[in-house]
C-alpha cells in the first residue's frame, strides 16, 4: 500500500505517513473513461434554457400575405413562417436536460484515475492540519505560500473545516470543497490536490472497521 508523509502548515514534512488507498491512488489512468466521464459531467453542468420560438408561437400572422395565384410570387400561407424575417425558428433548441446516465463503477474509475495521475506527478498533498481556528484570508495565502503550491489548487475539506472553507473562499486560484464532492473534472483541471488528514479518502479496510486513516510513525515522534 501506497503511503505519503504528512506536511505541516509551515511546509515542512513531517516524520509521520498515511496510507492512501491503492483503489484510487493506485490504478493505471484510463483516458477514455476520464473522457467519458468528464463529459458528462459537464454536461450536467449546463442549465439547458435556451429556446426559440416556433411559427406556432411567434405573435401575428394570421392572415395570408396574399392571394394563392395570380400575382407572380411564391405561394405564402403565412408572414411567420421560417422563412420569413421575424418569423418562427424550425428545429431550434428547445430547453432540455442535457445530463448523460453514466454508470458508477465508470465514475469511480474516473476519478481514482485523476487521483492517481495526480499522485504519480507528486502533486498530491497530505496536511495533518490546517491550524486555523478562525477565517483568515491572509493566514490561508501564508500556509498555501509556505506549502509551495502553485497554480490551481483543489482543497478537499471535512464539514469541521468551516473556518478554513472561508479562509480560501475568496482565492480565485482556489477551489474547496468537501469529501463528498469529489469528482474527477475538479481533479484533472487543479494542478495540486491538498487533503487532510480527515478528509482524505480511507482505505477499503479501514472503511470497513471504521477507523480513520492510519498514520505510522517511523521513529516513534508525532512530528511536531
Amino acid at each position: 500500500m501506497a503511503s505519503l508523509k504528512l506536511t505541516k502548515p509551515t511546509g515542512k514534512s513531517s516524520t509521520s505517513k498515511v496510507d492512501l488507498d491503492d483503489a484510487l491512488f493506485g490504478v493505471e489512468p484510463n483516458v477514455a473513461v476520464m473522457h467519458q466521464v468528464v463529459t458528462a459531467q459537464l454536461a450536467a453542468r449546463r442549465a439547458g434554457t435556451q429556446s426559440t420560438k416556433t411559427r406556432a408561437e411567434v405573435a401575428g400572422g394570421g392572415a395570408k400575405p396574399w392571394r394563392q395565384k395570380g400575382t407572380g410570387r411564391s405561394r405564402q400561407g403565412s408572414i411567420r413562417s421560417p422563412q420569413w424575417r421575424g418569423g418562427g425558428v424550425a428545429l431550434g433548441p428547445k430547453p432540455r436536460s442535457h445530463r448523460q446516465r453514466t454508470p458508477k463503477k465508470m465514475i469511480r474509475l474516473a476519478l481514482a484515475s485523476a487521483l492517481s495521475d495526480r499522485y504519480t506527478d507528486g502533486k498530491v498533498m497530505v496536511l495533518d492540519d490546517w491550524g486555523i481556528a478562525e477565517p483568515s484570508t491572509r493566514r490561508a495565502v501564508e500556509i498555501l505560500t509556505a506549502l509551495g503550491v502553485e497554480g490551481r489548487v483543489l482543497v478537499v475539506l471535512t464539514p469541521d473545516d468551516e473556518a478554513v472553507w472561508k479562509s480560501l473562499r475568496n482565492l480565485q486560484h482556489v477551489h474547496a470543497l468537501m469529501a463528498g464532492q469529489l469528482i474527477a473534472y475538479d481533479v484533472l483541471v487543479s494542478d495540486w490536490v491538498v487533503f487532510t488528514r480527515a478528509s482524505l479518502p480511507q482505505p477499503r479496510a479501514a472503511a470497513t472497521a471504521g477507523d480513520a486513516p492510519a498514520a505510522t510513525d517511523d521513529d516513534g515522534a508525532d512530528g511536531a
